[in-house]
């Protein structure tokens, strides 16, 4: 027991002159860290800063229905700012130099300072009333009663900006108001520029060292491939604005572009794809000195369309060139029009196979910053940035005659070989008059259904409407789908209106008049509907009366080739377009007999002598089933309509084309039947007016 002693006592000495040891050890290197070698230690830990950055991931593209991309993304270098440690006076000088090399070559920069320098060299607030001025200064803790130029200078002194020219001292504020707005810090950067030069790109890099804090980024940029095609369909994409940003805060930055319209808003969750990372070293002055991938990005899924692109561009041709001849006077009256819209359909499955609205616009213009005259040619009255196609209803005319024919005999109401004798005027309510009533001529005479579609006779419709009723009309309105969402697959759908006692009940909280029934049986009193559900109509008409479902997309594509169910759709459109599928599900079996008969009196309109539209159609190779309208206006102009179907033994497609203020339905066949030509293949050539046929005026048809 004794002897185990002194090994004790030699086990705790060895431990103890071993901690000793350590000690002195740590001690000494110590000393050789913070004594011998502590200023190049703290030297190298002040130049070096390591940050994430967000890697942005590609944009999924837009295709035709034959895989022809028509929105894709190209790989652009943009300008990023992170904050380094200098002064305020060498950041201004910094953003000086920035802006020209940018301006050099002719590269954009972001602007939002609200305050401007006109011509004559005055301030000014780029606000439009005085509210928003006032609300600007409250949030930047400015007195109301500062002046603009007040503002200005005291803007001018908060960044510390001291160049005299205040158009120089404005750019340089622009951007400094942008960080102010932002944010950034040596970790997060703001974005000056998107998509520049690659000279801009190459001096930046080149001379990095003159520009602490920034660095260029190889980034996917938007690319509009085609330019202004289908462009109301494709939509535009804008810099996120702050009330967005609140709501998508876990999956977007403020530099972030977003979809704004079109297909590009409505499938913003698919197109926008997952971002990854990317590691950034950089020297405490700003200059970067490695970068590497930490994490890959996930390209968005791309949108197959159901258009076709080759038929898209000749029906935007052929109705700008159809608004430009009538507005020139080549229909022999000249009507002052700057505006129109058309839509195809398959007939059986209800796809758009083009989709066309004029004025339109180059979604391009939206990926950067927007000069004043730009802006100023798409804010103009001609609307060059609404689809009219669905976000504006209008009053049908003649082309509704049909919905009144059907409800005619389906009611037992009249039969096919029924006739009414059409003596000019309508001997009941305000004695509405035939549209080709004259001081020479009475009327069209004794009628049956397909004559008065052939003729487009508002007497025999008034009469059929006197005697129906105005809810047996509504019905089948209503199973047409006319005055109810179509539930296309595109924001800011427009309803329309569908005259009817409840509809004017809840307008104006007013009885129904019989009179008003026989206005709306041609296609005014409240009737308003968009083209999309005439288009929708007329394909019903053509196919036998079957239901469709309008649509534009065809299918989304996932990035590993995957493609994305139906059902996983619909439900993401009926979520973004708060849809609940109330459309009226009643199945109506319409008498073959029936539908035959208007369907003759359709082919009428083109095929014979008589016919509203004989002289366009008399030389086309296939039959086409078609309907001219004028509608007036509540401001006295009359907007022109045709629709027609093809082939008539075997329809396939439908077309609607509207004119605002077009005059009459007859000029619009024109381009209706330039469409059909790409659509079935047939050579485009120039249509030559015949200038032996005298065109006709009907007041309402």
């Amino acid at each position: 027991m004794k002897s185990s002693i002194p090994n004790t006592k030699l086990r705790f000495n060895s431990i103890t002159t071993l901690i000793y040891i350590l000690g002195i050890i740590l001690l000494l290197q110590l000393f050789n860290l913070q004594i011998i070698h502590g200023e190049e230690y703290r030297e190298q830990s002040n130049t070096r800063l390591t940050r994430e950055s967000i890697l942005v991931a590609t944009r999924g593209s837009i295709l035709d229905r034959n895989g022809n991309k028509i929105v894709g993304s190209n790989m652009g270098f943009s300008l990023e700012l992170y904050k380094s440690k200098v002064d305020n006076r060498t950041l201004n000088q910094t953003i000086l130099n920035i802006i020209e090399v940018l301006e050099k070559n002719e590269d954009t920069y972001i602007d939002t300072f609200p305050i401007n320098i006109n011509e004559n060299e005055i301030l000014t607030f780029n606000f439009d009333t005085e509210e928003k001025i006032a609300n600007w200064k409250k949030r930047n803790k400015i007195e109301n009663r500062q002046s603009v130029e007040d503002c200005f200078n005291a803007f001018k002194e908060k960044y510390e900006v001291q160049f005299e020219d205040i158009h120089i001292a404005r750019k340089v504020m622009a951007i400094r108001y942008q960080i102010a707005q932002d944010g950034y810090s040596t970790t997060k950067s703001i974005t000056i520029s998107n998509n520049i030069s690659r000279a801009s790109a190459l001096e930046f890099n080149e001379r990095n060292e003159s520009f602490p804090g920034i660095s260029v980024v190889v980034e996917p940029n938007r690319q509009y491939l085609s330019d202004n095609l289908a462009s109301h369909v494709i939509g535009t994409i804008g810099r996120i604005t702050e009330d967005e940003l609140k709501q998508r805060s876990d999956q977007y930055q403020s530099n972030d572009y977003i979809g704004k319209t079109g297909i590009e808003y409505l499938f913003e969750n698919y197109l926008k794809g997952k971002n990854g990372s990317r590691q950034i070293d950089m020297a405490v002055n700003g200059t970067t000195t490695e970068e590497y991938i930490t994490e890959d990005a996930v390209q968005g899924s791309d949108i197959v369309l159901t258009i076709d692109a080759n038929l898209q561009k000749v029906t935007e041709e052929a109705l700008e060139n159809n608004i430009k001849k009538i507005n020139s006077g080549g229909f022999s009256k000249k009507y002052e029009t700057n505006s129109g819209a058309a839509v195809v359909m398959n007939v059986k499955t209800g796809e758009v196979l083009a989709m066309a609205s004029y004025p339109d616009f180059n979604p391009q213009d939206f990926t950067k910053p927007m000069s004043s005259e730009v802006w100023s040619k798409y804010n103009t009255a001609d609307t060059p940035l609404v689809n009219k196609t669905l976000q504006t209803s209008y009053a049908p005319g003649s082309i509704f005659k049909m919905v009144t024919a059907i409800a005619g005999l389906e009611s037992g109401t009249i039969g096919i070989k029924d006739t009414i004798n059409d003596t000019g005027v309508y001997p009941k309510y305000t004695n509405p008059k035939c549209w080709i009533y004259t001081d020479h001529h009475r009327g069209h005479g004794r009628l049956n259904v397909s004559g008065a579609i052939q003729h487009s006779c508002n007497y025999y419709f008034y009469e059929i409407a006197d005697r129906m009723g105005i809810n047996t009309l509504v019905k089948y309105a209503k199973y047409f789908g006319l005055g109810t969402k179509t539930g296309i697959q595109l924001p800011n759908e427009n309803s329309g209106t569908l005259a009817s006692v409840e509809t004017k009940q809840k307008l104006y909280s007013e009885q129904w008049y019989g009179g008003e029934t026989l206005s709306a049986a041609i296609g005014q009193s409240y009737n308003s509907f968009t083209l999309v559900q005439l288009t929708k109509y007329i394909s019903m008409v053509a196919n036998g009366g079957n239901k469709i479902q309008p649509t534009i997309v065809e299918k989304v594509i996932n990035a590993d080739g995957s493609e994305v169910s139906g059902l996983e759709i619909q439900n993401y459109i009926n979520q973004k377009l708060g849809l609940n599928n109330s459309e009226n599900d009643e199945e109506i079996k319409i008498s073959e007999q029936n539908l035959k008969a208007v369907l003759e009196g359709m082919e009428s309109v083109t095929d014979d002598q008589g016919g509203t539209a004989y002289s366009v159609f008399r030389d086309f190779s296939i039959g086409v089933g078609g309907k001219t309208g004028s509608a007036e206006t509540s401001t006295g102009k009359v907007n022109a309509w045709f629709a027609g179907f093809a082939p008539y033994n075997s329809p396939e497609i439908a077309v609607v084309v509207l004119v605002e203020n077009g005059g009459h339905g007859y000029y619009t066949a024109e381009a209706v039947k330039e469409i059909m030509r790409q659509y079935f293949g047939m050579n485009i050539e120039q249509i030559q007016e015949d200038i032996t046929s005298i065109p006709y005026t009907e007041s309402i048809r």
